[in-house]
């Protein structure tokens, strides 16, 4: 063998950031599908999970995307489209044949098929729907149904159910000789004979159980139903505030649909966490596998707010003209003053919004949280008003001019604090996602307040 054939090490696969697919590999796979080495395509892939080719997908460009997917052909696996962001995944199922693509959602649980078709077209959709058998089809088709973002969508209609007068023989025996059980699961569903859930069963539980132990002894204390059209951010919610592994979910009738496990519940809470990151941050929900046009248009409108902001903030400024003419120090002085207190607002705002999503600021205490982030910002104030106050009177040797910007420091640093955490809640109360616009209001109280204490004060106690 040559040396350049030498197989890779496959402890050798990845960089030294833990689980990052090493760049010796994805040159490896390009040079690849560059030569046309099909054989040599899938043994390099073979190891890899489907989470590390969803991210190889992601990092390469459209064409040489294209070229693998085609050349990788039929070892396509379904499980890596349901790890796809979904402005690739689209692109991708356009790149498969009618055949690949059939035999990739096939493999799937319903509930990475709803998450797959949900946002495609209706070509699309039908190309992938076609594809199912029949029982698989109606338990999409009845996801669908449900609201986007509801629990509904996010549910897996394969559950393990028993009735209620079952004993753990019963229930084991049925599982044994079922050919539709789900890839994994948690709980055994005991349900009434309306097919209402009434209890969960852990399967260490029904498994260290004598076989005539009735079911209904085994059932855990902690039991929740979640109704089919409830928001996505409620399960989530609830899984983490509950510690839930999975829980049923039931119609308007309260029968049984489906079940909703931790793993999707997670993925929930993920995505809301980063989406208001992205939102803090003005840049909605974009990726880095965006074009160029889905970039500008997802961040201009944020960026047009920001010079309306900007333009306010100079209007106060355009106001003290004569006092910047005849103190230039002030000018020098002016950023410091801006960038201190949008630091201050921006801290007490992320906190802000992380505790209104994890619904830890409540009207209990949102009073007591306000109070405590003014106060910080008063002492965080004082701090730095000693500080600029030295560095401003070595610097320009003026007293008072130490003086303005020490007192200019400690107001703009309690405005931070009580905007940062006012505005996000007020947002909230108007039903106004605080991750979504509080970042351009807190910005603009910030530098007005700023700019507008600090040449007041100067022209008040320097001219």
């Amino acid at each position: 063998m040559d040396a350049d054939e030498q197989p890779i090490d496959t402890e050798a696969k990845r960089d030294e950031d833990a689980y990052a697919l090493s760049t010796k590999v994805v040159a490896a796979i390009l040079d690849s599908v560059e030569a046309g080495d099909r054989e040599k395509l899938i043994a390099l892939m073979e190891p890899l999970h489907a989470a590390d080719i969803a991210d190889l997908l992601e990092q390469i460009d459209g064409e040489e995307r294209r070229e693998l997917i085609q050349l990788y052909g039929r070892e396509f696996d379904g499980e890596i489209l349901s790890e796809l962001e979904e402005s690739v995944r689209e692109e991708v199922i356009g790149f498969l044949s009618p055949q690949v693509l059939a035999e990739a959602v096939r493999e799937l649980d319903s509930d990475d098929v709803v998450d797959l078709v949900e946002f495609l077209d209706e070509p699309q959709q039908e190309a992938i729907l076609d594809a199912l058998e029949d029982v698989d089809r109606a338990a999409v088709e009845l996801a669908l149904s449900y609201p986007e973002g509801s629990a509904g969508r996010l549910m897996q209609s394969e559950v393990v159910m028993a009735p209620e007068h079952w004993n753990v023989g019963q229930a084991i025996d049925y599982m044994r000789g079922s050919d539709r059980l789900p890839d994994a699961f948690y709980h055994v569903i005991l349900v009434d004979p309306r097919l209402h859930p009434i209890g969960n069963v852990t399967l260490g539980r029904l498994m260290a159980a004598r076989r005539d132990v009735p079911l209904k002894e085994l059932t855990e204390e902690m039991f929740r139903v979640i109704p089919a059209t409830q928001d996505e951010e409620d399960v989530a919610y609830a899984f983490n505030q509950y510690h839930l592994i999975s829980a049923p979910v039931v119609n308007a009738d309260g029968r049984l649909v489906g079940q909703i496990t931790i793993d999707d519940a997670m993925i929930v809470l993920d995505e809301e966490h980063e989406e208001d990151i992205l939102r803090l941050a003005g840049v909605g929900e974009g990726s880095i596998s965006d074009r160029v046009m889905e970039t500008v248009k997802a961040r201009l409108p944020w960026l047009a707010v920001n010079l309306v902001a900007a333009n306010m903030a100079a209007l106060v400024i355009a106001q003290f003209e004569a006092v910047i003419a005849q103190l230039v120090a002030l000018a020098v002085l002016m950023p410091i003053i801006a960038s201190m207190g949008g630091n201050a607002g921006t801290q007490s705002l992320t906190v802000a919004v992380r505790a209104l999503a994890t619904r830890d600021l409540t009207n209990a205490n949102v009073g007591r949280v306000i109070r405590r982030e003014v106060l910080v910002g008063l002492l965080n104030g004082v701090a730095f008003a000693v500080v600029m106050g030295l560095v401003a009177f070595l610097w320009f040797g003026s007293a008072g001019l130490s003086l303005v910007i020490g007192g200019a420091l400690i107001v703009n640093m309690i405005v931070a604090g009580l905007a940062g955490t006012g505005v996000p809640v007020l947002l909230d109360k108007l039903k106004v996602d605080p991750a979504l616009a509080s970042g351009a209001f807190v910005t603009t109280v910030t530098d007005i307040v700023g700019f507008f204490t600090f040449l007041g004060f100067a022209a008040l106690y320097l001219l």
